[in-house]
């Protein structure tokens, strides 16, 4: 999980109780998969007997970082950024132990110590301690200097540095992780520190970025970003993505961002060798990292969803449980709306207009399908001859299968 470390970090938290910060930009109303790598550097702080800081950057989010970015952001405005706050805040608690103890964890705002500062008492007090030469030389900036960077998001490490220091003076902060992106703002962050009058003893330390094998980013879907909010990608969505990793990215993954020890990753390992067609390593990979997030209602609705679709489970499953949960069971599949007093038993024509066409691309590739058997609707496989009286899931929907993969949820509405 290390990717580099500032020398006497490890003798320094042999021997000491530290605090420890990582920096989360408020630029979504919610973190995503790619920040549960820096989460999980927090949560192994904490279990070993230091305190977590967690920082929502309300100021700094109004700059934007450049690290990583090949063009100027755009930048929000106030409200939507204090609304991005609260939500990440939100989603920290779930993580981390906040109770009444020596190693309690706490999430700090630095829009607290930048919003009264004026823009001459940072210039004054801040900017003078780090040249131009040395800002220079971060990657962060370098890699911007053909395509051009502005002034604000230059100053960007400067502000980062700073609120390293303010946590070094204000909370007994030492230590501050992140990506490997973020090398070059935290060691500016450990340079200020000194240059301001602190001793040696400000510390950094970074996790490698999570990448695919291929070298893309992990964290990406066909839909876009994973987000740790449920309401953005359903339990089932977050499952079925680490149910569907490769074999060669699983190990890594699940070294990464589970609990387990050695020993039991090392055993699934084999077993999963032995029977690679099990998916073991997907499955507990998927488990695990879902009840983190989701909680073990959450996992039990991606799996029960897992089951019905792609299992054995049978649809009288999903009558059992409450309209919240169906509707997050489905929050995933695309949707449509169909009038029952226009349905025909030709179920071609209904299947081709439905979702905007999405089901099936024409009346003649629906009919094409149909006859080879590869459309079901609630499990049933249909025929040219099938009734379009079938029964509904709830009294009023119908899960269409096409092929072995794609769903849709059609619900049958009756207008007068």
């Amino acid at each position: 999980m290390i990717q580099e470390i500032t020398p006497g970090l490890e003798d320094y938290i042999e021997k000491n109780q530290i605090a420890g910060y990582i920096g989360f930009d408020p630029s979504a109303p919610s973190l995503h998969l790619g920040n549960l790598a820096t989460i999980m550097l927090l949560i192994h702080l904490q279990k070993a007997g230091h305190k977590p800081i967690a920082l929502v950057g309300g100021a700094t989010g109004m700059i934007g970082d450049p690290s990583g970015k090949s063009s100027e952001r755009n930048l929000l405005d106030e409200a939507a950024i204090q609304t991005n706050v609260n939500g990440i805040k939100k989603q920290l608690e779930k993580f981390l132990i906040f109770d009444d103890m020596a190693n309690s964890a706490e999430v700090v705002n630095n829009l607290d110590w930048f919003g009264p500062m004026t823009v001459i008492d940072f210039l004054r007090n801040v900017g003078k301690h780090l040249t131009v030469n040395y800002m220079l030389s971060k990657d962060s900036v370098q890699n911007r200097m053909e395509t051009g960077i502005s002034f604000t998001e230059f100053s960007y490490q400067l502000l980062q540095g700073f609120d390293f220091h303010w946590l070094y003076r204000n909370k007994n902060c030492r230590l501050q992780m992140g990506g490997s992106d973020q090398w070059g703002n935290i060691t500016s962050g450990t340079e200020l520190i000194r240059r301001m009058g602190g001793k040696e003893d400000a510390f950094a330390l970074t996790t490698p970025l999570l990448t695919k094998s291929d070298g893309t980013k992990f964290g990406k879907s066909e839909g876009g970003n994973i987000w740790l909010d449920s309401e953005l990608t359903s339990p089932y969505q977050f499952y079925q993505f680490f149910l569907n990793q490769s074999d060669v990215d699983s190990p890594k993954l699940i070294r990464r961002l589970t609990f387990l020890n050695k020993s039991t990753i090392e055993t699934i390992e084999s077993e999963h060798s032995n029977d690679p067609e099990s998916r073991l390593i997907q499955r507990k990979l998927a488990e695990e990292v879902t009840q983190m997030v989701h909680g073990q209602d959450g996992l039990e609705t991606a799996r029960l969803t897992t089951e019905v679709l792609f299992g054995k489970g049978l649809l009288q499953d999903l009558e059992d449980i409450s309209q919240q949960q169906f509707n997050q069971v489905f929050s995933g599949v695309p949707k449509a709306t169909i009038d029952k007093v226009s349905l025909t038993d030709d179920w071609a024509g209904i299947l081709s207009t439905l979702v905007q066409n999405q089901v099936f691309p024409s009346k003649g590739e629906a009919r094409k399908m149909i006859l080879a058997g590869a459309v079901q609707i609630n499990k049933t496989k249909i025929t040219p001859t099938t009734s379009a009286d079938l029964p509904k899931m709830r009294g009023k929907y119908w899960l269409v299968q096409k092929g072995k993969r794609t769903y849709f949820l059609i619900e049958v509405v009756q207008t007068k």
